[in-house]
């Protein structure tokens, strides 16, 4: 291998070796990344299974509450208090009471899956009622919801006397009876209540809910079905609640023997996580165990696509590696040659390569007039490129830096300062020659304008409608000269819309402090300007301004079930009124990142898509309109934009939920019109008898009524009724009583002083001046 390495020339080995050294950096650097990133994915991951437990806990927890809710609710129920408190009546079985207690009862099953299955024990008549049906002996319904390794003598006991507040039961199994023939066994938590409330001997009544395990352990069953874990609730004395994928030994041992620290994390055997929450409100603890290789399955996938990248990495950069430095090599190997064969070199030992080179070559230039000149026609050129690779961060090293700067003649004496980006606005489309050279004049007045505020200003040009630029400073301290610059660019680019109606936007780096570090400088500044154009921003924008994001934007479950409530409701300007708030919190009062304002967007977009749902009948014409109005509105969007195009949403939305309403209640009006105009000599007929009729209340329809024809729904009666008479008292032989009682008037009396309400004459004067 020495004797191989000695073939090559010294030159081509110093290539070799540099372009390895340069390899080996930044595969230090990604084996850092990696294990940083295997951490990440590790502590990622565990956070997840932590806010998955946690909302299977929250909505556990809710649902407990709706149901303690529901019992305050039975507790304050007249038809119930009636039946628990009062006095038997002469039906010792009071078969319409319990029954219509009963049939009000179906409808709490449907509110809450918690609720699918519950009973009511009434001493006062030893009956047990449920939603579906009523058992007039206990015995009987015990036979069909049997507690396993309860009798029913311990059961009756235990469960219907003893009085009992917000208890709730461990799970059970019960045997219950799906057919006359069939039974089954299944597994449930009982929340127990006493009625009233406050009972502390005997109860008057007691209500017992049965809650399927299966409908508390779904919610956290996904932690199983993701990671191939156990999920575990435990109550505080260390009765197990309900458990998935462990057997119920193991359950027990670990109720018994887990603490309850809150949002605990610890290893257990088998080489598990044990991931455990407890709950402040009812003492319980919810626990899972998930392996630990389930967990860093994404870290090894990181691992194999790391390994797999590094070495092909190292292959493919060695080969380059041998390539490159044979080909940088080899010229100057044979350039060296023949400066050798031309030149003779004193006796000894020889110079350094690059020394040689750069002697003769740097004598020939000088002797070459030339070639001078034409070197002085490449400068503004050479300017540009250097420009470029000082803000792209080419130069590695200041001696290489000094070199070009001097062939450029540019002078690198002030060593700190900032770079900027300055973008011309109003050209997002270049569409036509005459932009294009309308831009080009824009950015000659802008260069001449900042050359003449600063002569030592670098500039190019940095894409189609962007100009680059470096301003180094020399005054001390350097935080203010830095300030002192950008309020300078603030007042050009003032001074420039003023002069010649160019907007322009800026965006700056933090400062540099050695031109090596201008790149890193030049890219905080594009940074800047893409927040700038995100935010719609039309001035000077600093790296520092874009640090001051919030990390999560605001858009809370409550705020969004208002903003849905009051555009279904047609409440234009509430709506928009919670839109505004929403825009002022996210982008006024918070700096959001460009991730975060996405999420938000996408967040606000499926809300407005919620209100096009099948199950919310619009025309077909409006709802592919409202449909195209949502995906039209884009992420990339400005913050004006978006808001704009999400109050024209709403309004639309707003707009047409009052078309449709309005179209709804005039139909309603109709009908009570004709309603009206069909009995109106029904002497019961009243807005009661109306709003019976109609299905609706009466504040309803007399307001409905009073808003779509101005007149009060009484009025209208009388008015209807009035007409009829006048049209009897006109073309009839009959009575005044009699037409009295066809109009729906109980009197004569009542039917002469309503008449001369209306027509201002009593009926029998009408009579006579129409004749």
């Amino acid at each position: 291998m020495k004797l191989l390495w000695s073939k090559f020339s010294p030159m081509f080995r110093r290539y070799l070796i540099s372009y390895l050294i340069i390899l080996m950096i930044p595969q230090i650097a990604g084996y850092a990344s990696y294990r940083a990133s295997i951490e990440a994915a590790r502590a990622s991951s565990i956070e997840n299974s932590l806010k998955s437990l946690n909302l299977g806990k929250e909505i556990i927890e809710r649902n407990l509450l709706q149901v303690e809710a529901f019992t305050r609710q039975l507790a304050i129920n007249q038809e119930l208090y009636r039946l628990i408190a009062d006095p038997k009546p002469l039906d010792s079985y009071n078969v319409y009471g319990i029954g219509k207690m009963q049939r009000s009862l179906s409808m709490y099953s449907s509110t809450n899956e918690y609720l699918s299955h519950f009973f009511i024990y009434i001493p006062n008549y030893n009956v047990i009622i449920t939603p579906n049906t009523v058992y007039y002996r206990p015995e009987h319904y015990y036979a069909a919801n049997a507690m396993e390794g309860m009798t029913f003598e311990e059961w009756s006991e235990n469960i219907l006397k003893k009085p009992h507040f917000n208890e709730i039961i461990p799970l059970q199994n019960y045997k219950r009876e799906i057919s006359s023939n069939l039974r089954t066994t299944a597994p449930a938590i009982t929340f127990l209540q006493s009625l009233p409330l406050n009972s502390f001997n005997k109860p008057q009544a007691t209500i017992g809910v049965l809650i399927d395990e299966d409908e508390m352990a779904s919610l956290t069953q996904h932690i199983v079905d993701q990671y191939g874990g156990w999920t575990l609730v435990r109550d505080a004395n260390g009765e197990i609640i309900f458990s998935r994928g462990i057997e119920e030994a193991e359950a027990q041992r670990l109720a018994q023997n887990v603490g309850n620290d809150s949002n605990e994390v610890q290893p257990i055997e088998d080489g598990r996580l044990l991931i455990s929450i407890h709950s402040d409100r009812n003492g319980w603890s919810y626990m899972a165990g998930i392996p630990e290789k389930a967990l860093m399955t994404n870290a090894d996938q990181i691992k194999k696509v790391t390994l797999a990248f590094t070495l092909a990495t190292l292959t493919l950069g060695l080969g380059f590696g041998l390539i490159l430095a044979y080909r940088n090599s080899a010229p100057i190997y044979k350039l060296l040659s023949a400066f050798r064969e031309q030149v003779s070199e004193p006796s000894g030992k020889r110079r350094n390569e690059y020394d040689f080179l750069a002697s003769h070559i740097h004598h020939l230039i000088a002797n070459n007039q030339s070639l001078e000149n034409a070197l002085n026609e490449q400068i503004p050129l050479l300017r540009d490129g250097f420009i470029k690779r000082l803000l792209t961060g080419e130069f590695y090293t200041t001696r290489e830096l000094e070199a070009i700067s001097s062939q450029t003649q540019l002078s690198i004496e002030n060593s700190q300062g900032i770079t900027g980006l300055l973008k011309v606005n109003g050209y997002a489309s270049l569409d036509s020659e005459e932009t294009i050279q309308e831009l080009g004049v824009a950015k000659l007045i802008i260069r001449q304008t900042m050359t003449e505020w600063n002569e030592g200003l670098l500039m190019t040009d940095w894409g189609t409608d962007q100009i680059a630029f470096i301003c180094p400073v020399t005054e001390m301290p350097l935080e203010t000269a830095i300030r002192h610059c950008e309020s300078e660019l603030s007042r050009l680019t003032e001074l420039i819309y003023k002069e010649y109606r160019i907007s322009t936007t800026i965006g700056t780096g933090a400062a540099y402090e050695v031109w090596n570090d201008a790149g890193r400088s030049f890219d905080e500044a594009k940074q800047a300007m893409e927040y700038a154009i995100h935010m719609g921003a039309d001035e000077l924008v600093r790296f520092e301004d874009t640090l001051k994001e919030n990390e999560m934007y605001y858009y809370p479950i409550e705020s969004e079930q208002r903003l849905l409530n009051t555009i279904k409701a047609g409440e234009l300007e509430e709506a928009l009124r919670i839109l505004d708030q929403l825009f002022a919190r996210n982008f006024e009062e918070r700096e959001l990142s460009y991730e975060m304002a996405q999420q938000f967007i996408m967040e606000l977009k499926g809300t407005y898509l919620k209100l096009d749902e099948p199950k919310i009948k619009h025309d077909d014409s409006f709802a592919e309109e409202y449909k195209n109005g949502v995906t039209s509105i884009q992420i990339t969007d400005s913050i004006a934009a978006l808001r704009g195009k999400f109050k024209r949403l709403t309004e639309d939305m707003c707009k047409e939920v009052l078309r449709k309403r309005s179209s709804t209640h005039a139909d309603t009006v109709q009908e009570i019109t004709c309603y009206i105009e069909n009995h109106y000599g029904d002497a019961n007929l009243t807005i009661c008898r109306i709003s019976e009729h109609m299905g609706k209340s009466e504040k309803f329809i007399s307001q409905l009524f009073k808003e779509h024809t101005g007149e009060n729904l009484s009025d209208y009666v009388e008015r209807v009724r009035i007409n009829a008479a006048s049209g009897l008292l006109r073309e009839s032989d009959q009575t005044i009583d009699e037409i009295a009682l066809s109009t729906g008037y109980n009197s004569a009396h009542s039917f002469r002083r309503a008449f001369k309400r209306v027509r201002g004459i009593s009926p029998s004067v009408f009579r006579k001046m129409d004749n």
